[in-house]
Formats: C-alpha cells, sequence, structure tokens
C-alpha cells in the first residue's frame, strides 16, 4: 500500500489544500494529511477544530477518489510523522517560486534524516496559486469576502471565530 503524508497546519484548510489533496489522493492508496501542532505558530483554531474540519472537508474527497484520507495531529520532526504513519511519499503544495527555495531545503534535511522517504511537489492549480491561510484569516478578519479561498463551512467558522 502506499500511503502519502501531506503535511500542514491547515489554519485554516482552503481550497488550495483541497485542491492538492484531490491531486495527491490519485497518487496514493492512503493519504495521511499530518496537522502539525506547532504552537510557536500561535494558530486561531485550535488542534481539534483543525482536525474537524480536514475530516469534513475530505470525507467526500475520499468516497469520490477512493482513497483513504485520514488527519493526523503530529508534534515531531516531519520526516519522524512520516515513520509513524508509514509514509513513502510526503507530498508538499507549491505556489511560488518562495515557497520552492523553503521547500528545496527542507527536502536535503529529510533526505538527510531519512533518504527512504521521497518528496513530491504539486504545483497548486491556477486559480489557487494566491491564497495562503494567513491572507485568507485576514480578509475575513477585516470583513472581506473569503468564498473564493475557503467552503462555506469553513467561511462560517472563520467568521464565527471574529464575530
Amino acid at each position: 500500500m502506499r500511503i502519502g503524508l501531506y503535511p500542514g497546519t491547515f489554519d485554516p484548510i482552503t481550497l488550495g489544500h483541497i485542491d492538492i489533496i484531490r491531486r495527491a489522493a490519485a497518487l496514493v492508496d492512503r493519504l495521511v494529511i499530518g496537522v502539525a501542532i506547532n504552537r510557536d505558530k500561535g494558530p486561531l483554531f485550535d488542534l481539534e477544530e483543525r482536525v474537524a474540519m480536514i475530516e469534513a472537508e475530505c470525507a467526500s474527497l475520499s468516497r469520490e477518489t477512493g482513497t483513504e484520507i485520514v488527519a493526523h495531529p503530529f508534534d515531531n520532526l516531519l520526516i519522524d510523522c512520516a515513520h509513524d504513519v508509514g509514509a513513502q511519499l510526503i507530498i508538499r503544495g507549491l505556489r511560488a517560486v518562495a515557497d520552492f527555495e523553503y521547500e528545496f531545503q527542507m527536502v536535503g534535511m529529510n533526505r538527510a534524516l531519512d533518504s527512504s522517504v521521497e518528496t513530491v511537489f504539486l504545483m497548486a492549480d491556477a486559480d489557487h496559486q494566491a491564497i495562503a491561510s494567513k491572507l485568507v484569516k485576514e480578509i475575513a478578519r477585516l470583513g472581506g469576502d473569503i468564498s473564493k479561498f475557503v467552503t462555506p463551512p469553513v467561511r462560517r467558522a472563520l467568521r464565527d471565530k471574529f464575530s
């Protein structure tokens, strides 16, 4: 069974994330969404809220693609999380050249730690390249329209957080 790990903070999950998840599901038999606890980032949504949003958004994707998609919180090294879930692939989404520079360094470090775990980059769809959770939260906080960036349930969750 080919297992992939798509890690991130997902604070909140966006249409860009969902696009990568849909496409990654075509590459693996089981896709683990690694939800980084990352207390240093000070997420808007707590871990349980982020996991619940991911599970809700991915339930239909799992049925649609026939790929098992599960959320897995982690607060250890990414390569250790990959070992924990049995992943042979780490899946990373790229939006711009700036993303690549950081990701290139991460791949090098992960390969030094365990060269048997491969990293696969998926380019964000052109419609989703500008979407960043940080910017979505800022637009929502200021009362802007985020309907092009997140699903209705996530939009409601953001509205509730900022009301």
